[in-house]
């Protein structure tokens, strides 16, 4: 996750895989590298979320 509802998730693409970012569920692009994320974001500001076991919902926890 990043600032602003920014999320980071694993996709394919065309028969690629690719880190798609999405802002608030919208796509905002399909990125084959690092390198092309961090065009977007500063790289320093995401955090991973992890799944808490047990949770219902859209509970998570970010990881820093």
């Amino acid at each position: 996750m990043g600032p602003d509802g920014l999320e980071i998730v694993p996709a394919h693409h065309a028969g690629r895989q690719v880190l798609r970012l999405r802002r608030h569920g919208l796509v905002v692009a399909d990125c084959l590298s690092v390198e092309e994320v961090a065009r977007y974001v500063d790289l320093a500001d995401l955090c991973e979320v992890i799944a808490l076991p047990g949770a219902r919902g859209d509970v998570r926890a970010a990881v820093r």
